[in-house]
Formats: structure tokens, sequence, C-alpha cells
């Protein structure tokens, strides 16, 4: 037995909790874990120098059951703590888990037995609850619960993360394989989902909502520039540009639906690292006709069949994507095939 006290076997599940002064809601999240009806875990608790009652809880709690264990992180920031938490895993698979949410009693068992029974997923998520009152989140986690099959994860991943990060479930050996988390000035799991998918890992999720997704108002991804709109589109135009030059046949024209300022900006860095739009589709008739730079805006209507053009979906607004996208399927036109939405 390692000098730790840890028993060295491996096991069915590891879970990676990072925290950094969660006293107000660690004993819910503990407690969650601890009433799982799945019993052989471990705990892998990563401390990210927290100030507060934190530590003085987690020393009570590993005290108290001898699966948790509890780690100082080696720096300060959560992708530190997420490979630091990573590399003393055992388990077959890993599990995150924050320390401001809470699992369902049988979210391991549930997880465990959809990774069973599909042999081919590298990474088994849940559908989640929302424990919020904004808006814009509630529309993001209905959002991210209509991902429900490998395919549908796959093919939205350029619009958003397709899986709330604490809900996943991953294969130990996709770190070997394909690298674990970066450190760097874009949101850490989002980077690792489009690395992994990129690689050709397929997600799945389990059909039930098994983790209740709280939002705190000082949660990381409102206050911290990584988790910015700038750092995601930043991320997804460098994986999205390799995504087009492998799946989108040489010499096809390639449009961007929305021409407006913003949804032109936020493609730019496509532009900056040497792809070229044909043209743009946008509704707004101020919009239509040439830019300075010689290429077209065009009404929907106007998009020829034949030949037919690949179409970046890239319009943000709140319900536009849904109404493109029933456009462009009425027309028969093939997500993934003819078009994709990135927004």
């Amino acid at each position: 037995m390692p000098a730790d006290g840890h028993s060295s076997r491996t096991l069915p599940v590891s879970i990676v909790m990072p925290v950094r002064n969660g006293a107000a809601t660690l004993a819910a999240a503990m407690e969650s874990v601890r009433a799982q009806t799945f019993r052989d875990w471990e705990l892998i608790v990563v401390d990210d120098h927290s100030t507060d009652d934190t530590p003085r809880m987690l020393a009570d709690l590993a005290g108290a059951d001898p699966r948790i264990q509890v780690l100082p992180s080696r720096s300060q920031g959560i992708a530190h703590a997420l490979e630091t938490g990573c590399a003393a895993a055992r388990g077959e698979w890993i599990a995150r888990m924050d320390a401001d949410d809470v699992m369902h009693p049988d979210r391991l068992e549930r997880q465990l037995a959809h990774a069973r029974s599909h042999p081919d997923l590298g990474l088994v998520s849940c559908m989640v609850r929302y424990g919020g009152n904004q808006t814009g989140y509630a529309a993001h986690v209905e959002w991210l619960n209509s991902l429900d099959s490998p395919e549908m994860i796959a093919i939205r991943r350029f619009v958003e993360a397709p899986v709330a990060h604490p809900s996943v479930m991953f294969r130990r050996s996709l770190l070997d394989t394909h690298g674990g988390y970066r450190y760097g000035d874009f949101p850490e799991d989002y980077e690792l989902w489009l690395r992994w998918l990129a690689a050709g890992v397929r997600f799945g999720k389990a059909p039930e909502a098994l983790l209740l997704w709280n939002d705190p108002p000082d949660r990381l991804s409102r206050t911290d520039p990584r988790y910015s709109v700038e750092a995601f589109y930043r991320i997804k135009c460098l994986h999205l540009l390799e995504w087009i030059a492998s799946s989108v046949c040489s010499g096809r024209k390639v449009l961007l639906w929305g021409a407006g300022r913003v949804t032109r900006r936020r493609f730019d860095s496509l532009e900056t690292n040497g792809f070229r739009f044909d043209g743009f589709i946008d509704i707004d008739p101020r919009k239509i006709g040439f830019h300075r730079d010689g290429r077209r805006v065009i009404f929907p209507h106007e998009i020829p069949e034949s030949p037919r053009p690949f179409v970046l979906v890239g319009v943000g607004n709140r319900g536009a994507g849904a109404l493109i996208h029933r456009e462009l399927v009425g027309r028969g036109w093939r997500e993934g095939v003819d078009f994709v939405m990135c927004a």
C-alpha cells in the first residue's frame, strides 16, 4: 500500500473535484457523492489554495471516509488543479464534479451502466438540471439537454461546449492517448472536448438528469476572461478551421450566414489563419450587396442550389439559429454535409 494509505488497485471510478473557497456549498456537494448508490469510488479533492474554512472541512470529511483523498494544487488555477487530480486518479473512469453542484444518488451507477452498454463511447455525460435564475443560462441548459446522441454532440460542438463539465465521466486512458487539460487563454473544458472530438472520441449522454448544475454569481465562467465569448470563439475557430479543411470538399464555396460586424468579428480568426469566406448571407436589406472587399452579401432565398455552397451559420441571436436550421433542413440540406451551426 502506498505511503498515503490508499490502495494501488484499479477502481471503476475516480471522482475529481477542484475547489477554492467552497465552504458555503462543499458540504452538500460532498454529501451527494457519499450518498451514491454505486459505492466503489474514490474522491480526489484538489484544494486550490483555499483561504476560507474549506481545508478544515475537507480534513474532517477525509478523516471520516477513507475513499476521500485531499491534495493541494501545485499551482493556482483550475486547469492545474484538474491535472493534479487526474494524475492521482486510479479509476478506469474519471468523473468530474464541482464543489457547488449536487449529484443525483444514482449518477455514477447510471452513467457507468450507460458506458458499459455503449462500449464505443469514450466520454459519458448526462442530462442536467439548472440551479439558478439566469434566463440565458437556463436556455443553454435546455440546449445541452437537447444533444442526446453522439452524432448530435459531435456536429453541434462548434456552437458551444456540448456537455456540462461537472456532468462528464471519461475513460482514464484518453488522457494518455490524446492528452488532458491544458492551461491557456481559453476555457479548459471546451478546448479538451474540441480536441478529443477532433480525434474521433465519441461522446454520449445518459438520458436522465443526474446532476444539479448550480449557477452562483461568482462562478469562473462569469468572472474569468478565459470564459469570455471572445475566448470561446478563438478556440472554436482554431478547431473549426481544421474541421473545414478535412470535411468540406476542396473548391466548394463557403458562405457565412451573418454579415453584421459582430458576427464577422467573431470569425475573423478564421481569415487571419488563411481561410477566406466566399460571401455572406443576411436578412437585413441594408447589408445586401457588395462589401468593400468585393464579396457579396445575399438574401437567404438567393443561396444557389447548384453548385450548392457550404454554409457556416454564425448568427448568435437567441432563436435565430433554430429558424435558420429549419430553413436549411426544409430545403433538403444536411447538417454536417451542407451546413454547420457555429453560434
